[in-house]
This record gives structure tokens, C-alpha cells and sequence, in this order.
């Protein structure tokens, strides 16, 4: 990668297949000490909502057969908000636990290793893989980490499906087998399968401009990345059911920070012909599905993208993965947290006393936006080409962007202007009540001229809707 490379709203815009004639329709409010870090966070925060926007704005003036995309405006305070929405939401004045006590960085005897065991399926395989009880400590883990090396740790805890990752600097994430192979994918892998027709979508007209409305979206992610790219395209109209597995539930926290505009129900795809005959009558009518387990794991139920293209022609597939879906760690589960470890951001960011984090989970909240621009586009292009269209952001890919430049020409192309920045985000910020209790919650960055600025619906109980659409 180049410092062309560098993470601007052009080039994403540009990865996403977007007309560049289309960005002088994109302005900017810079706000310095914003998502303040090393690496140029707040500037890989602004391309990905930008490009979100322009993809929303370009869609809908399609729909609504304006004679102009409207003016789109990214604005950092926004930005920096929604980019720790999990930190700002409130559940009837509570504030969420983000992390358990056992997803942490740990010293190792020759490094540090991170874990993730928010889950309990996970923190149940962390321990199992160290031979440690299930009531065992913080205290007593930290003393059986301490005596092995980080890499063991790591292969020692993914071969039991648990989550651990060696800390690695830029350099050793480059000459690594996996670290070689994200680097030589394209920001968002898009493409398209087959010759069908995608389903037509009527003209839109009426205030706000929805560009995604009449669009179903069938959910299949979790966590963050993916819940952050349906909870935009809800934003923008889309009608968004999320369906998990009933012995799987989301953490409450999680879900509701990140099921605005959604319906949520649960449907086991393992056993039962009821089950799955519902989802697949979802199936048949949806027009957009998106994916967020790691690369493979729904492959049995015929949602890879060459069996949807078969099952659903002209349908759009998004999916999402950690590592991306190639390379030795092709079919690894993994997390924001995990990603900036292995790639050498926690190095960068940290001392030599102990590793650091970006200040948000920037390569969530940042590819869950691309992700969205990614489906929003090939429903664009839908209008105009036949084929079943897939696009597939990784956090790997996503840091890797992160760390190919410095932010330095960040705004090219696009109109700015300066702002102070206080660190206040009452501004990005709103109240609703809901099923779960009075919600605070920030507002989505992804704005234009006539669109939408907050959810049509809070988020109610995890699975508690019937699985069918509108």
C-alpha cells in the first residue's frame, strides 16, 4: 500500500465503485480532537460514514428520479459520537459493561496475549483450553498465562473455538502468512454472480427521502461491524429483521445499542423442518442479505454467496468477517479488539510497558459503515445491471487501511470547514422511549440533505418478534 492509500472518503468512494464526480456533493466538518490517537482515526472514521452518506444520497436520488444527488455533510462531532455509541447508551440512567473480566490484555512469558470472553460459550473455551476451571479467577489466570508464550496461548485457545490473540507489531503482521494475504485484497472485495434481474423498487417520493425503503433485509450478524451496517440501512428505510439462533442470545447491552430500526426473532436452523421452512419463505422475498459469522460457518444452510446467487438470483449478499475469508486464519472467529492486536494497532498505540487501543472500536464501527455503503451501492447498480452482487469488508483489511498513512490530505476532494470540538456530544445525542426502558442513544453520523436523522423505532426485546417481514 501507498500513501495514496491513506484513509480518505476518495478512496473509499473509489473502492465502492462510486462515480468521483459524485464527491464534490460531499462536505465536511473537521473537528481537531476528535477520536484522538496516533493513527488517523478520526480520519478513517470520516470516509467510512462519508461514503455511507453518498451512497444513501446517490441511491435515493435515483429512486426519487431527482435532477441532483443532495448535498451530503459528515460532521466529526457526529462521527466521534456514534463511533462509541455502546459507551453513550443508557438503559433507564445504566450505563453498559463493554468488557467481562476476562477479555483483557494478559502478560505472557515473552509478550502480551488479548482475550475475548464477553460470551459465556467463549469464556467457558478460554478456560477449557487452559485447563483452568470455570470459576477460575482473573488472579489465577494471569499466573497461568504468565508461564506460557503468546503464540502458544493463541493456537492453544482457537484450536478449543475460544479467542486469543499474541500481540504482533506492524512489522510481524506483515511478514505473517495472514497479515500477507489481507494485505493484497482491495479495501471491500465486491462482484457479481449471474445474470438475474434484481427485484424492482418503485420511485420514492415524501419527507424525509428514505433511499432504502422497500428493501428486506434479512440480519444474520452480531456484535458490532454488521449490526452497525443494519442498523444504517434501517435508518434509511429498510425494512431489517435480525435472526439468531434461540441458544444464542445477543448480550442485552449490545443489542440494544445496536437494534435501532430492527425487529428481532430467533429461529434454529438446526433442527425442526418448521424453522427452516420459515426462513427460507424470508429468504425467498428478501432482497438483501447480510452475514457477519465467520467466513463459512452458514455455508450448510445455502447462504455462501454462490448458493444465494442460485437459491435468490439478483439478490445482494453482504459479508462480513474478521479476517476475511482467505489465508491460514480464513475460517478464525475474531473481533475489533482481536484485529488491532494482531495487526500491530495495540503496538503503535500502547508503551513499552503495555499495549494500547484505538479510542474507539473504530474498525467495527468503521467497516459496519462500508459495509452499508457497499450494499447501498450494489442496489444502485442493481437499477441499471443484472446479477447477484456481494460485497465482503474485513476488520483486517479495514486496519490495514488505518495504518497505510498518516491522515495527512485526508479531506482531499472534499469542501471543509473547521470546528471547535469540546468533547460534549449532547448535540449527537437523543432520548426515546422503549420496551427495554428510557433509552440515550447516538444518533447515526450518516446525514444528507432531505434524509432521515433518526430511527423510525427503538430496539425491543432480543427475539421477541415474529419472523416475518412487514
Amino acid at each position: 500500500m501507498t500513501h495514496s492509500d491513506a484513509p480518505t472518503t476518495e478512496f473509499a468512494w473509489t473502492a465502492l465503485g462510486g462515480d468521483p464526480g459524485l464527491l464534490p456533493r460531499l462536505s465536511a466538518v473537521v473537528r481537531s480532537g476528535a477520536l484522538e490517537a496516533r493513527l488517523p482515526v478520526r480520519e478513517l472514521a470520516r470516509a467510512c460514514v462519508g461514503a455511507c452518506a453518498l451512497a444513501a444520497a446517490e441511491l435515493g436520488a435515483r429512486r426519487a428520479m431527482l435532477a441532483e444527488v443532495p448535498e451530503v455533510r459528515v460532521d466529526d462531532g457526529a462521527v466521534a459520537t456514534a463511533f462509541v455509541s455502546e459507551r453513550h447508551l443508557l438503559v433507564d440512567g445504566r450505563a453498559p459493561v463493554t468488557f467481562a473480566p476476562l477479555s483483557r490484555f494478559w502478560r505472557t512469558a515473552d509478550g502480551w496475549v488479548r482475550t475475548h470472553a464477553n460470551y459465556p460459550h467463549h469464556r467457558a473455551r478460554l478456560l477449557g483450553a487452559l485447563g483452568l476451571p470455570d470459576d477460575a479467577s482473573v488472579e489465577t489466570v494471569a499466573g497461568c498465562l504468565a508461564e506460557r508464550s503468546a503464540v502458544e496461548v493463541e493456537d492453544a485457545v482457537y484450536a478449543a473455538g475460544g479467542l486469543a490473540v499474541a500481540l504482533r507489531t506492524p512489522e510481524e503482521w506483515a511478514r505473517h502468512e495472514q497479515g500477507a494475504a489481507v494485505a493484497g485484497q482491495p479495501l471491500i472485495e465486491r462482484g457479481t454472480l449471474g445474470s438475474a434481474t434484481s427485484r424492482s423498487l418503485p420511485p420514492l417520493a415524501g419527507d424525509p427521502l428514505s433511499p432504502a425503503a422497500g428493501l428486506r433485509v434479512l440480519d444474520l450478524t452480531r456484535v458490532i461491524a454488521g449490526p452497525v451496517a443494519t442498523r444504517t440501512l434501517a435508518l434509511l428505510g429498510a425494512d431489517v429483521l435480525r435472526v439468531d439462533p434461540p441458544g444464542l442470545p445477543e448480550l442485552a447491552d449490545q443489542h440494544a445499542d445496536t437494534g435501532f430500526g430492527k425487529r428481532s426473532a430467533t429461529l434454529d436452523l438446526t433442527a425442526g423442518r418448521h424453522d427452516r421452512r420459515v426462513f427460507e419463505e424470508l429468504l425467498a422475498s428478501a432482497d438483501v442479505v447480510v452475514t457477519g459469522y465467520r467466513p463459512g460457518a452458514l455455508d450448510r444452510f445455502g447462504l455462501s454467496a454462490e448458493a444465494l446467487a442460485e437459491r435468490r438470483p439478483g439478490i445482494v449478499v453482504g459479508q462480513l468477517s474478521a479476517w476475511g475469508a482467505y489465508g491460514p486464519w480464513g475460517g478464525r472467529r475474531g473481533f475489533d479488539s482481536l484485529v488491532q492486536v494482531a495487526t500491530g494497532i495495540a503496538a503503535i498505540e500502547g508503551s513499552e510497558e503495555k499495549p494500547g487501543a484505538l479510542p474507539a472500536q473504530a474498525l467495527d464501527h468503521g467497516t459496519g459503515y462500508l459495509l452499508a455503503a457497499g450494499v447501498l451501492r450494489a442496489v444502485t447498480e442493481g437499477l441499471d445491471e443484472c446479477g447477484t452482487r456481494f460485497v465482503r469488508p474485513t476488520l483486517a483489511r479495514t486496519a490495514a487501511w488505518l495504518m497505510a498513512g498518516d491522515g495527512a490530505g485526508a479531506g482531499r476532494g472534499v469542501a471543509t470547514e473547521e470546528a471547535s470540538y469540546g468533547g460534549d456530544p449532547a448535540s449527537w445525542l437523543a432520548e426515546a422511549d422503549s420496551a427495554l426502558g428510557r433509552l440515550r442513544y447516538a444518533l447515526s453520523p450518516v446525514s444528507f440533505e432531505g434524509g432521515p436523522n433518526d430511527w423510525s423505532r427503538p430496539p425491543g426485546p432480543w427475539g421477541a418478534d415474529s419472523p416475518r417481514w412487514v
